[in-house]
């Protein structure tokens, strides 16, 4: 009896060991085999689905009408479902069509789209100019076009087949209607796209919206989803998917000197942008050139300043302000500078290096801060998503240099030119040439203190600044407004000779090493950009900023 007891036990203690590692096994392989199939139904819709765990605002099921804490949405037409009816709503339920099909002739509108329930908070009736959406169930109805909102009791069937009128922003969005006719004119080989609506429409201005989803405080992912839901999504790219040059091609289909584009990341992504656009020029395409607006979320957003949207964006402004702003925004020049770098000897044999300005070039303590930064973000690009993050790093290394101080003797290493003329070099760690009004995260490097008269520094008037620092302790003075720099002078052409050593180098924000050389930087081009009035960081001339 005693082997049997001991047998049992031994059973027993099998089973409380084995059966939870079975449960749990099985509960994994389930798990896993949903999301196999969530990943495939996301794969295959035509919707833009995306899953959270927790939605922002009190929602249900568009198809069970059950409240939910978390599920999948859709960031074009803003459905909201359970993980078990997913399958149902998305064989249920039509998303944004991006252009119409299957219409004969040229239509010139469309019905408005309605989706029942999670409207908006605040939102009010259309028809009774009431609250929508106070009830605790799913209730009333938005169109996913237009953005107005609906309650069950005044949703009539004329509503149902009413034209949409696209709403506040019918200025920027792009109509399915109007696509599906080009693309028919296109195929016919037709080019004159005049008496399409609404292209004859005289205030249309559509925008276009590029994001960089993995530009500084990675508020890309979401920004796209917010513009996705309030225009066409046609509108709407992922510059980590697609490349700008790609991407600007919708303007070749749009009104000539009509087109906006709205720039989400930092300079650097801006710079992409424009670069793009510079290769329209060269296709011929000058007459599609947009303009540009930017939403700064690098960690600098220099230029973003500097033409008055801000030194950084966190989600303090609604994305339907931004598209306000982009409308209202006045268009400006920007000048864009070449800057070549010849490296000595070698016989001439190498390539001189090519780069584009539109905000600074650098050789000294800061173009070092930025490789430190650079070279520390390539081991461990995760740890670098934060824009307060990437500042931090900034201070450390710049008050590193303080203390070492790698960059002296600046000016017995360097020869300077301005407008081919020679310049006496006082004694320097580092030489600034700028072409925007910021620096260095928010400072107006050319002003210092503004106690001293001097030229105005303008970004479209072909000139150049150029400034000299005595250390990295000399440019967070200058950036707390308690020094000024050293002024060396303003030029149509710099040219600057790196005798000997290699000093490290930078232009907007990219650096490098660099031994002996040449650097020349001249006038390259304009580029066509939008200044808004409204994001001023600090005491503007206006004059400065106007054409």
């Amino acid at each position: 009896s005693r082997a049997v007891a001991d047998w049992r036990l031994a059973v027993w203690t099998l089973c409380s060991v084995l059966l939870p590692v079975l449960i749990t096994a099985w509960c994994s392989y389930q798990r896993s085999r949903r999301q196999l199939l969530i990943r495939d139904i996301f794969r295959k819709s035509k919707h833009d689905w995306h899953y959270t765990d927790l939605f922002g605002q009190p929602s249900y099921c568009c198809v069970c009408a059950q409240h939910i804490l978390g599920g999948a949405f859709c960031s074009c037409c803003g459905l909201r479902v359970s993980e078990s009816c997913l399958k149902k709503a998305d064989q249920r339920f039509l998303c944004k069509e991006i252009m119409m099909r299957g219409t004969a002739g040229a239509p010139s509108s469309m019905p408005h789209h309605w989706i029942r329930g999670n409207v908006p908070l605040c939102s009010c009736c259309m028809v009774c100019k009431q609250q929508c959406g106070t009830q605790p169930k799913l209730c009333d109805y938005r169109c996913i076009w237009c953005q107005y909102t609906v309650h069950d009791e005044c949703m009539v069937d004329c509503l149902r087949t009413e034209d949409c009128t696209f709403g506040e922003f019918k200025d920027l969005i792009i109509p399915p209607y109007y696509l599906s006719t080009v693309n028919q004119m296109r195929k016919e080989k037709r080019t004159s796209f005049e008496k399409v609506v609404p292209y004859c429409r005289k205030h249309w201005m559509p925008v276009m919206v590029l994001a960089n989803t993995r530009s500084g405080n990675n508020m890309g992912e979401i920004l796209l989803g917010e513009f996705k839901m309030l225009l066409n999504p046609v509108q709407v790219f992922d510059l980590s998917k697609i490349a700008p040059a790609k991407a600007l091609q919708l303007c070749t289909w749009l009104p000539c000197n009509a087109v906006r584009v709205l720039v989400c990341g930092g300079d650097g992504t801006v710079g992409w942008v424009l670069d793009a656009i510079d290769e329209m020029k060269i296709k011929g395409q000058e007459r599609y050139i947009p303009q540009v607006a930017i939403l700064p979320l690098g960690t600098g957003n220099d230029l973003s300043n500097t033409l008055g949207w801000g030194a950084g964006y966190a989600g303090e402004v609604p994305v339907e302000q931004i598209l306000r702003n982009v409308m209202e925004a006045d268009g400006i020049k920007l000048d864009r500078w070449k800057v070549q770098v010849t490296n000595k000897g070698y016989y001439n044999l190498r390539k001189p290096k090519v780069f584009t300005m539109n905000n600074y070039f650098s050789i000294g303590p800061d173009a070092l801060m930025a490789l430190n930064f650079h070279a520390h973000r390539e081991k461990t690009p995760s740890l670098f998503s934060s824009r307060i993050i990437n500042k931090a790093v900034y201070f450390f290394y710049g008050t590193k240099d303080c203390l070492v101080q790698e960059c002296k003797d600046l000016n017995k290493k360097v020869e300077l030119e301005l407008d081919g003329e020679r310049i006496e070099l006082p004694n320097l760690e580092g030489i600034i040439v700028l072409n925007i009004g910021y620096w260095g995260g928010g400072c107006r490097l050319w002003e210092g203190m503004g106690d001293e008269p001097y030229p105005l520094a303008r970004h479209d008037d072909g000139l150049l600044e150029v400034v000299g620092v005595h250390g990295s302790f000399h440019c967070a003075q200058i950036q707390v407004k308690l020094a000024n720099p050293v002024r060396l002078g303003q030029a149509h052409t710099v040219r600057l000779i790196l005798k000997s050593s290699k000093m490290p180098m930078q232009v907007d924000g990219e650096p490098w090493a660099q031994g002996p050389c040449t650097v020349t930087i001249t006038h390259k081009t304009h580029a066509l950009m939008l200044y808004h009035s409204g994001e001023q960081t600090d005491d503007d001339d206006a004059s400065s900023l106007s054409e």
